[in-house]
């Protein structure tokens, strides 16, 4: 797998950031294209913070320092420069075809940041507890419940074991009944909700086991997951829920169940087969 670029260790290093530190990471990543141009003085006087609070930052992202996180910058920033070029060339932004493109672009970033940030080695882990749970429950919280729903909606038609828990109070009276063979499978981009940290302390003291889909592998919630599947798509402070980081949560869905129906074909193809034919009563 490539190495991840610079916004990929800034999310990946953001829960273990000082205050003052979080300040540059906040300020570059929403101004990604002017940071690679300012000097450390400018940058400094922006986000607020001292030239040497800047310096620590970039050796902490591992950088031996502020030219070198600005070239990174560049180069993370470099394909997105092209397509702008590409859409001021051609297609304007305030038009529905610009709109169209600007999102498919979007979205399409957001899945090539998860391909970049799966480890095979991450997911085969993830489809071992899943074969070897006896009850599957999914949860999250306001829209990341639609998309525990929708994986438990999915995994039903090979695995009859899975269940959506949506309620906040029916999901920690669920996490206290759990047994040591049971697994949650839990969605938070942010990685960092009160009911989050609750559910999971909860499902941890019953000594089952969890599956985290996040954005953030070092957020709070993290720390009691036995797996993290990391997710793209880098969400600024007014676009909680984007439809681009559920498109790449889906897509991590959709690679754990192939897994799991590449793991029993035979089986699994029966059981789709067995639903399809319920369902088809279904249709007109």
């Amino acid at each position: 797998m490539p190495e991840m670029n610079v916004f990929e260790k800034i999310n990946a290093e953001y829960y273990q950031l000082t205050s003052a530190e979080k300040k540059v990471a906040d300020y570059a990543v929403i101004h990604q294209q002017k940071t690679q141009f300012m000097s450390i003085s400018e940058l400094a006087e922006e986000a607020g913070v001292a030239e040497a609070t800047i310096s620590r930052f970039c050796r902490r992202l591992g950088y031996r320092g502020y030219s070198a996180f600005k070239l990174a910058i560049a180069n993370a920033t470099a394909g997105r420069q092209e397509s702008a070029m590409a859409r001021q060339d051609g297609v304007p932004e305030d038009s529905v075809e610009g709109v169209c493109r600007s999102t498919y672009e979007s979205d399409m970033d957001a899945l090539r940041q998860t391909l970049e940030l799966l480890r095979p080695e991450t997911v085969r882990r993830a489809a071992d507890m899943i074969v070897s749970a006896g009850r599957v429950l999914c949860m999250g919280q306001g829209g990341s419940m639609i998309l525990a729903q929708e994986c438990a909606h999915l995994f039903s038609t090979i695995q009859m074991n899975f269940q959506a828990v949506m309620d906040s109070h029916m999901q920690a009276i669920a996490a206290s009944q759990l047994t040591p063979g049971d697994l949650v499978i839990y969605f938070s981009y942010s990685g960092s909700t009160t009911a989050l940290l609750k559910n999971l302390q909860l499902i941890q003291a019953r000594k089952a086991r969890s599956i985290l889909v996040t954005r953030f592998p070092k957020s709070p919630g993290a720390a009691y997951a036995d797996v993290v599947l990391q997710c793209g798509s880098r969400e600024g402070p007014l676009q909680g829920g984007s439809v681009a980081a559920r498109i790449a949560q889906l897509y991590l869905m959709d690679v754990l169940f192939r897994e799991i129906c590449r793991r029993d074909p035979e089986g699994s193809r029966f059981r789709q087969e067995q639903v399809a034919e319920v369902l088809s009563d279904k249709h007109i």
